[in-house]
């Protein structure tokens, strides 16, 4: 059973598993550790990760990154029109009441939604797992970033059932960091006197500042705060407009007007920020950026940071307000740990130092990988069949949550809404709730404070349905019980509706002295009677869920043909060419004059047939037949050159073993004393049969041009040398006969007791049963 996790990115992801005793962040199929965030699609197959990225220029408006940042929003979300647009190549549209994208795929146009796109691309990081771990992966963890909401933490378990994937857990990512820190710690004080450790994270597309305090065995998160839009894309953007506003002036061109010239000089003013991070100052140069321009500057590190200045500026203000939300004073802070790509910016370390003024930061933690590693520790965790230290994760609630209802005549209460679990709650966390109906009625989960939400997502969460309330035997109000939960995922979910009830109930009479007494008091009894109820939340309905399962497996089964094809074209062409150049110099001495015809004139109509519009886009089977054909004529030319190549080994080899056992059995060595003559004499006889044989074979095979298949073959050289092996390995390993006592020096023999005539089988006493043996254990 694999145990896998993930942190998924905005730019890239990274894949964690729990093997050889500890966590091992894996590569995809370029040997990458971290795998680009995008999907593409293109006239034949899908392109995902590196495939994604390697086209991504060429396939501008069919390629979809962001990701992270698209599921669970709708189209008219203002966060998506005004700041993730200008991110994204695709055109945006509405799916299944989702922001969505319109693509050109198979030559068609087609919609996906962002939970879809994101389904593909956590296929695309299955296979590159199950690939590495050579075994299915089912079982997952995937880190999310804490601020998401409850319609977002849905559509990623909706993302992963749809990948055929079981999310054991939609984990924070600053959490999964806190975990990766705390579970390998071996001097966590005690609860009394936690540690505390604030972690910073700025990212590619968001900042979080996470307050921890550790303590033996476990960790609590005690405040997170975050900037939704303060990453690495945000300082490159900033870029991007300084260098239009240039570009306008110094080449008369705009820039912005354009979303592949943005593209292209995003990705330059990337390169340019790396630089600035370790030199003075720099050059950008980007090549035919629009019109057939080729464009360049150059930037310092003080204008560079000048210019970034508006976006380093709002750093201290979410670490003010963590450390005011976890009410630590800075003074008992005892480590603050950076995390996240854009810390390597030697301006946002600064910044960040200034928020801490007198603490030095540290990097304890690989600063890219430290929240993969967290996820997949908690997915060995949850696992059952991984031995984990044990280490208890008290996350918290992001947004403070309510429960509202609509005010009935018989209400005394004035209130009709309640938060049950306020911003900085415990997760997983269970709560009851206690109303009062005679009929059945209505609940609405919602997050009670809009300004928290990110952009433009719902408050609305989910609605509860109590069916069959009645009174109670007398009339009046039943006492109806709810029982909600705060899961693992971060999670409304409603676990058990039930009425309690008092009865009572009259005692048996009790006999005391022989004689019968009365009944005393009757007892009252709570009874509970469970509730029929419906939930409806934002989690898709089953029958589109199944129905986009079943697209993806199709998709993903297209893709694999087409791949599986390309590898045919592709082999039938290198085995054209291969064998044409060989023909004339490696194989020239090993081909008949008539087999070099026959094979040059079906290597020239495999050649014609491919460049062909037929051989262009045919089917895996008919490149398969091509090459097949082909090689029925090669394969024997190759086998040729192959065996002269050979010969010389194997022979030396099993001349060797011949040696090597004749004189085993001819040396007179100490060892072999106790063997009888007569069978070492077969042995040396084997040898000599198959030495003479191979004498024989080598004297033919010396008679037979190059050209001709070879009556000596290196298999049945290799046979021969094992014959003898196994022959006289049996006899030379005999053992020695135990040494005889000398005459007189025998131990008595016992007197044995008389034995009956009719002789059985022992076996047990009846009733009894047969001693057992060792059996197999299951070991973790």
């Amino acid at each position: 059973m694999a145990v896998v996790g993930v942190d998924f990115g905005s730019l890239h992801s990274k894949i964690g598993v729990a093997r050889n005793r500890g966590i091992d962040i894996i590569t995809n199929e370029v040997s990458n550790r971290a795998t680009p965030s995008l999907v593409g699609f293109g006239p034949k197959l899908r392109a995902i990760g590196e495939a994604a990225k390697t086209q991504e220029t060429s396939n501008f408006k069919n390629t979809i990154g962001s990701l992270k940042r698209l599921i669970g929003r709708t189209l008219n979300d203002p966060e998506i029109q005004e700041v993730e647009k200008k991110f994204l190549n695709a055109q945006l549209v509405d799916v299944q009441r989702s922001v969505g994208v319109k693509v050109r795929y198979q030559n068609e146009e087609h919609e996906f939604s962002a939970t879809q796109l994101t389904a593909m691309y956590f296929g695309k990081l299955r296979d590159i797992a199950a690939n590495e771990l050579k075994t299915g992966v089912s079982d997952i963890v995937i880190a999310v970033p804490g601020w998401y909401t409850e319609v977002q933490r849905r559509a990623i378990l909706d993302a992963a059932a749809i990948a055929n994937l079981n999310c054991l857990r939609v984990v924070n990512d600053s959490t999964a960091v806190a975990l990766g820190y705390g579970i390998t710690k071996s001097d966590l004080p005690e609860p009394e006197n936690p540690r505390h450790v604030v972690f910073v994270d700025v990212g590619h597309s968001n900042m979080t500042v996470s307050v921890v305090a550790f303590s033996k065995g476990q960790l609590q998160v005690k405040a997170t705060a975050y900037d939704r839009h303060l990453g690495g894309r945000d300082i490159d953007y900033a870029l991007v407009q300084h260098f239009a506003e240039e570009f306008k002036e110094k080449y008369k061109i705009d820039v912005m007007s354009s979303p592949k010239a943005v593209f292209r000089l995003a990705a330059g003013c990337e390169r340019l920020k790396k630089i600035l991070s370790a030199n003075p100052e720099s050059n950008l140069s980007v090549e035919s950026i629009m019109n057939d321009i080729d464009a360049s500057s150059k930037l310092t590190r003080e204008q560079y940071e000048q210019l970034i200045a508006h976006v380093l500026d709002r750093i201290p203000g979410v670490v003010e307000r963590a450390l005011a939300d976890a009410k630590v004073p800075l003074d008992q802070i005892d480590s603050v740990e950076l995390v996240g790509g854009s810390t390597r910016v030697p301006a946002v370390r600064a910044k960040i130092q200034s928020a801490f003024p007198g603490k030095t930061l540290k990097t304890t933690l690989n600063q890219d990988e430290a929240c993969a590693r967290g996820a997949t520790f908690t997915c060995a965790m949850l696992s059952p069949v991984f031995r984990v230290r044990e280490f208890t994760m008290h996350d918290i609630a992001p947004y403070s949550i309510k429960v509202q209802w609509e005010k009935l005549p018989e209400d005394t209460d004035e209130d009709t809404e309640l938060v049950v679990f306020p911003k900085g709650n415990v997760v997983p966390s269970t709560k009851v709730l206690t109303y009062y109906r005679k009929s059945a009625f209505d609940l609405e989960v919602a997050y009670a404070d809009l300004s928290e939400l990110p952009g433009g997502v719902t408050p609305w969460i989910s609605k509860f349905s109590a069916k069959s309330v009645t009174p109670d035997a007398k009339g009046d109000l039943a006492c109806v019980k709810l029982k909600i939960r705060l899961n693992t995922h971060g999670i409304v979910s409603f676990e058990q509706a039930y009425i309690e009830e008092t009865v009572e109930q009259e005692e048996a009479p009790m006999e005391v002295d022989g004689e019968t007494q009365q009944a005393q008091p009757k007892k009252r009894k709570v009874v509970k009677k469970d509730l029929p109820f419906v939930v409806s939340n934002t989690a898709l309905d089953k029958s589109v869920l199944e129905k986009w399962r079943e697209q993806e497996a199709q998709m993903h089964a297209a893709d694999k043909l087409v791949m599986d094809t390309e590898d045919a074209k592709n082999a039938l062409e290198e085995y054209v060419y291969d064998m044409r150049g060989k023909l004339d110099e490696r194989y020239a001495a090993y081909t008949q004059p008539q087999e070099k015809d026959q094979l040059l004139k079906k290597l020239q109509e495999s050649e014609d047939w491919l460049y062909s519009e037929e051989g262009e886009d045919a089917t895996k089977s008919a490149y398969v037949g091509r090459l097949d054909d082909a090689k029925k004529i090669g394969n024997p030319i190759v086998f040729r050159w192959r065996e002269t190549e050979e010969r010389g080994r194997v022979v030396s080899q099993l001349r060797e073993t011949i040696n090597t056992y004749m004189g085993y059995a001819t040396s007179g060595d100490e060892r072999y004393a106790h063997i009888e003559e007569k069978d070492k004499q077969s042995i040396v006889e084997k040898c000599a049969t198959i030495q003479k044989w191979l004498e024989d074979q080598i004297a033919r095979q010396s008679e037979r041009p190059k050209n001709v298949d070879p009556v000596l073959k290196s298999e049945e050289v290799l046979k021969k040398r094992e014959e003898i092996i196994y022959f006289a390995t049996p006899i030379l390993t005999k053992p020695k006969p135990k040494p005889q006592p000398a005459p007189g020096t025998e131990t008595p023999k016992q007197e044995q007791p008389p034995q009956p005539e009719n002789k059985e089988e022992a076996k047990p006493a009846e009733g009894g049963e047969q001693p057992k043996g060792p059996s197999e254990m299951d070991v973790d």
